[in-house]
């Protein structure tokens, strides 16, 4: 009688269960690609100089405008409205102030060069007047006030200009600029691309000196692509791309004196690469950061701009690389703040003047993921680190002596800070795998919370009527490693079946996948696929972030090697669950993880049945010097490096389904990977599906064209996962079910 009614009651539970599944709707692509699951969050923030309050960039749906609005730290209501678009002021996307935050840069009819790059027409606001001036009536790049305001610095047409507010003047600082040849004042494409800057230039503090980059990038071979576009006959976009072991840009340091007009050459001796320039306090010194080709010798220079002399202020080096970072104040005094791994592990450090080391001011086996800034007036550096985990991330503040750590956030998940001018408050946006984005105000000083200023509680309502699944974080042991993992499966999971597994992995040096955040938009991808009968797995495997500089560096000489071999061995581990079908595993990436899912097919065809590859890297020969070189050296130096993990040199070994897909316009990882493997592919009689979209850059976007792609790689999955024929034996699955 007691059997019967366990009976009764746990079918009766499976039937609520299955009901209330059945009440949610599932998610479509349609609304992924549509918008429906946007977040909200707070646009262009920025501290004013008073410490009391901020602003936002806010869009008005109804009329469209766009608006500069002040709210006040200490209440979160909203004080008033510096600017907003209207008949007389044109829309614009983005603003910055001047020092004295008596006038704004407002950036309209912007188009994009590369992935940072933009040029578009630029105005000048006057907050007391309300007066607008058009910078240039030509499009323009970077613009930036003088430190007084009186002035306008940007570039057009790889030349230097400075614009005088008060005598309505425009100076031409350099005349060899040109197309293909001379870069004055923002980066080359490899630089911007790999050392993630585009503004070339600096004013120092007082607005007597420019200190500014310039690049001689006429030996650099030309790249060039097809642009398709609806006429008659296609254009071509020619541009500059070093790959790797080929010749780069010749780069050189100038420092041109406002008042005399003149510029002068500083020599740094041959420094290969120049990633940062960044003025001290005192108006007369540079800190300038070269590094070598190998990209394993960094120096931080200090130069004396009344002479050009220089000194070296720090030097790192490593067996593999050092890597290029922001992270460098000047304190009043010029003594700075610097990290470095040189200890195993990302760490703050205290130096002075001379650049001799004070103090190391974090110590652990953990990594600083962001430094915020120093409070001098309380002797509290900010930072941002996963000494919770390298899956979580906090904010924490510390003295510069080391002692009296504070961990100032409390919610486990991924935190990060934006302080106030004067380190009084930070807002902190907080996420985590179930709490989507969560803005709050806290004093800095202790991490207490003040108020709450906005959630997504909104679109938390509204995925409680889809059907979704946790995401569920564990670790697996591979290859002598516990590497970061997590796994979203069916909503209505049922142990005693088995399930198709989709893996998703990027692996690129330095990445993290694996992290305890609310969702991207693949993501909702994800649990699409989870509700139409897939177990979704992502493992961050060696060479991958935030584990310390072995984890990460092991990769040296050889990407895709150990990657690859990590992501096999765990699509192993899986497939012998009870509720994976062995039979039924894939695995899908985007650039590097186009390049490891390629990989990850040819090498592993016992393991894997079916991948994805969307603009993949298939040799490391094709793509650029700075990021290849780093993590490869030349390939004169190392060419086994380079062609024993390049998929088109093993296309025999292809024995799954296999899709391919690329943009044509991808002026990143070129189209001429897709190309290269595609030939490989039909020379050894291989069947395969590919897409190319016509004129897409590297993020493969606009009109239809993201629903199109995941719609094709859905029903590709589904075709070759998915519904894949399953193999009958039921003596074999008995001894899985054992083990």
């Amino acid at each position: 009688m007691i059997t019967r009614k366990l009976t009764f009651l746990l079918l009766f539970s499976l039937f609520i269960a299955s009901f209330s599944l059945a009440q949610k709707q599932k998610i479509t692509l349609e609304e992924i690609w549509g918008g429906t699951f946007r977040t909200q969050q707070l646009d262009v923030l920025r501290s004013m100089k008073n410490g009391k309050q901020y602003t936002i960039l806010n869009f008005n749906r109804s009329s469209g405008a766009r608006s500069i609005d002040i709210y006040d730290y200490k209440t979160q209501e909203k004080v008033g409205t510096i600017v907003s678009s209207s008949d007389a002021i044109p829309p614009f996307s983005s603003y910055e102030f001047s020092d004295d935050e008596s006038k704004v840069i407002l950036a309209t009819e912007v188009e994009p060069v590369f992935r940072r790059s933009r040029i578009g027409i630029y105005y000048v606001y006057n907050i007391a007047d309300k007066s607008l001036v058009k910078i240039s009536d030509n499009k323009i790049q970077e613009p930036e006030f003088s430190p007084d305001g009186s002035k306008v610095a940007y570039v057009f047409e790889n030349n230097i200009y400075i614009n005088n507010l008060k005598e309505n003047t425009t100076e031409q600082l350099t005349t060899d600029g040109k197309k293909g040849t001379i870069i004055n004042g923002v980066t080359d494409w490899v630089y911007e691309e790999e050392f993630s800057f585009v503004q070339a230039y600096e004013w120092n503090s007082d607005g007597t000196k420019i200190a500014f980059l310039r690049f001689d990038e006429t030996e650099v071979p030309n790249f060039s692509m097809d642009v398709y576009g609806s006429d008659l006959y296609q254009t071509q976009n020619q541009f500059k791309y070093p790959k790797a072991g080929e010749i780069n840009a010749t780069v050189n340091l100038l420092m041109y004196d406002v008042e005399k007009g003149t510029s002068s050459n500083v020599d740094l001796g041959e420094p290969y690469y120049i990633p940062r320039i960044k003025w001290m306090n005192n108006p007369n010194y540079l800190s300038v950061q070269t590094i070598n080709r190998h990209q394993d010798h960094l120096i931080l220079h200090e130069i004396n701009a009344t002479d050009n002399s220089v000194k070296t202020l720090v030097e790192e080096k490593d067996e593999a690389y050092v890597d290029i970072h922001d992270n460098l104040t000047f304190l009043a005094d010029d003594s700075f703040i610097w990290t470095s791994e040189k200890d195993g592990y990302n760490h703050i450090y205290l130096h002075d003047q001379d650049g001799n080391l004070m103090n190391q001011i974090t110590k652990g086996d953990w990594e600083v993921t962001n430094y915020y800034g120093y409070d001098q007036k309380e002797d509290r550096v900010y930072y941002q680190s996963v000494e919770n985990g390298s899956t979580n991330r906090d904010v924490y503040s510390i003295s510069t002596s080391g002692d009296n750590k504070k961990r100032l956030t409390t919610s486990e998940g991924t935190n990060s800070a934006a302080f106030s001018a004067d380190y009084t408050y930070f807002i902190n946006t907080f996420s985590s795998a179930n709490t989507p984005y969560v803005f709050t105000l806290h004093k800095a000083l202790n991490g207490k919370m003040l108020k709450q200023i906005k959630d997504n509680s909104s679109l938390a309502t509204k995925l409680e009527g889809y059907e979704m699944s946790n995401k569920e974080f564990s670790t697996i042991s591979i290859n002598g490693n516990d590497l970061n993992m997590w796994m979203i499966k069916p909503a209505d999971f049922d142990p005693s079946k088995e399930y198709p597994l989709l893996m998703y992995q990027y692996s690129g040096p330095g990445s993290q996948s694996v992290a305890n955040r609310w969702n991207g938009t693949n993501d909702y991808w994800y649990q699409m696929l989870a509700s139409e009968g897939y177990i979704i797995a992502c493992v961050d495997g060696r060479g991958t972030g935030l584990k310390g500089r072995d984890f990460k560096k092991v990769t040296q000489l050889e990407l895709g090697k150990y990657e690859v071999e990590d992501q096999i061995a765990a699509a192993d581990k899986l497939s012998k669950l009870p509720y994976i079908d062995e039979d039924r595993t894939g695995i899908w990436g985007w650039s590097y993880g186009g390049f490891m899912s390629t990989n990850a097919l040819l090498k592993g065809s016992e393991t894997f049945e079916m991948a994805i590859a969307v603009a993949p890297v298939t040799s490391w020969r094709f793509y650029d010097t700075i990021y290849t070189e780093r993590y490869m050296q030349t390939p004169q130096e190392n060419p086994s490096g380079y062609d024993d993990n390049s998929p088109f040199n093993y296309p025999d070994l292809l024995q799954g389904d296999y899709l391919l897909v690329h943009g044509s316009g991808d002026d990143n990882v070129h189209v001429q990977n897709s190309m290269r493997m595609i030939e490989a592919l039909i020379q050894a009689d291989k069947d395969f599906e590919w897409a190319i979209y016509p004129d897409r850059n590297h993020g493969i976007f606009g009109g239809n064209t993201r629903n199109h792609l995941y719609k094709k790689m859905t029903e590709f999955a589904h075709k070759n996962l998915r519904d894949r024929p399953q193999k009958e034996d039921s003596l074999l699955k008995s001894e899985k079910i054992k083990g």
